[in-house]
């Protein structure tokens, strides 16, 4: 199971789940359940224990919303008088946000701390945090799913010119928000879709306006680096994003200028890996590392993976542009990095400052020279999301993989008829 889903929340989300109705717009709500609940996952005696803990606590919820539909609204009380404030917010943070669209059609305090973005700062603060999967396989769809119910949600399509979904594009999920960054027509542009309103908005400007840029993501905080401008120049500059306040930050710039990089958060400290740079515009093989505290950049040589191609391809070489910027993620702070040429994951020794392979990669997860394939970090799992590249084959896979747990065994989390090509991906945790 991932963070944030302990036995409690199950019970108050079973709770929530065969007692309320949802409200007709509310977000989140238009799922369709693939999949065991996951409190059936839990040790029978363990579940037992638990549940009679929160017996009165549900019970209490219930009621309430019970003499909700009786026409006795408590609209204007504080959460639930019966348990406390305290006591409702407890089982409240527990809960999936799958279920807060039940949720929120309790009473206007439930659809307040839903709708305003309160619950989700108090799971940050609690530590409870659910990581949910956002890709988009066509040019403005997306699609999002929940790992712990394996329940899909198409999310609203995107408005945007004909420019903008012909350009290159990245995303990036930080706080309750997913970012889409791209061009139209002569500047750089964002689209930023919230949970709190299951919409899209047009997003705040950045300082120097980017694309093919390093980004990644720490609750509600997030650093982008390096990229080209609108002239095609090569950046070195970057800039720190807060989701909270939709603000942008100017950061002291790396010591080189990269683009098609990507970007890590690790040990609390932020890193930019590979990428193109130079006026010969060549692969970089090292990587830089941001602390946050100093506010320094330092310089690590050999971070990038590489791309160990088979024989075949080595003989006749691409210009570095045609390949995808590593596909490199972290869980529990150790990096990984899948290598699509080779089909093998390999971890990075930070003492060694080398990389090592561990295991293979799922055997469907093809590309075209690492496009089309997403490698990422959800809780305590990596996941690969690509699809078979055979003629009428249109679906897409999920695959995942716990580290802790020993050498690379993939499980298949979930398969959807889809295209099979992963334009953009990212993990939200909140």
């Amino acid at each position: 199971m991932l963070e944030g889903r302990s036995c409690e929340a199950c019970l108050v989300s079973r709770v929530f789940g065969n007692c309320c109705q949802p409200e007709s717009q509310w977000l989140l709500m238009s799922y369709q359940l693939n999949g065991k609940h996951p409190l059936d996952n839990c040790d029978d005696g363990y579940r037992e224990s638990k549940s009679r803990k929160l017996s009165d606590s549900c019970e209490a919820i219930r009621e309430q919303f019970d003499n909700d539909q009786a026409g006795h609204s408590c609209d204007s009380d504080p959460l639930i008088d019966a348990i406390g404030r305290d006591m409702s917010i407890n089982c409240l943070i527990r809960c999936s946000r799958s279920d807060y669209g039940s949720i929120a059609s309790l009473n206007r305090s439930f659809r307040s701390l839903v709708r305003n973005g309160e619950i989700y700062k108090l799971r940050r603060q609690r530590g409870v945090t659910e990581h949910w999967v956002y890709f988009s396989c066509q040019l403005l769809e997306w699609e999002a799913f929940d790992p712990i119910s394996r329940r899909w949600m198409h999310l609203p399509r995107m408005t945007s010119n004909e420019c903008f979904m012909c350009s290159d594009k990245e995303s990036l999920a930080v706080g309750t928000e997913l970012l889409v960054f791209g061009k139209e027509v002569m500047s750089h542009v964002i689209y930023r879709y919230s949970i709190l309103t299951n919409s899209w908005s047009s997003g705040r400007r950045m300082n120097a306006p980017r694309c093919l840029f390093g980004s990644a993501s720490l609750g509600e905080k997030a650093i982008l680096a390096g990229g080209c401008d609108s002239l095609g120049n090569i950046l070195s500059s970057a800039e720190m994003y807060n989701s909270e306040t939709q603000n942008w930050e100017t950061l002291p710039s790396m010591n080189k200028p990269r683009k098609m990089c990507s970007a890590v958060f690790m040990d609390s400290k932020f890193y930019v890996i590979g990428g193109i740079g130079g006026s010969d515009a060549k692969l970089l093989n090292c990587g830089e590392e941001y602390d946050l505290e100093t506010k320094k950049w330092t310089e690590i040589p050999n971070m990038s993976p590489g791309r160990s191609r088979s024989r075949s391809a080595r003989e006749t070489e691409m210009p570095a542009a045609a390949e995808a910027p590593p596909l490199v993620a972290v869980v529990n702070n150790e990096l990984y990095a899948a290598d699509y040429a080779d089909m093998i994951v390999r971890k990075y020794d930070k003492a060694r400052k080398s990389w090592f392979t561990v295991g293979r990669l799922p055997e469907r997860a093809v590309s075209m020279n690492g496009w089309g394939l997403a490698f990422r970090a959800c809780g305590d799992r990596l996941i690969v999301i690509g699809g078979p590249r055979t003629s009428g084959e249109g679906f897409i896979e999920l695959n995942c993989w716990v580290p802790s747990e020993g050498p690379p065994e993939w499980k298949l989390l979930a398969r959807k008829r889809s295209g099979n090509f992963v334009y953009n991906c990212a993990v939200m945790g909140c």
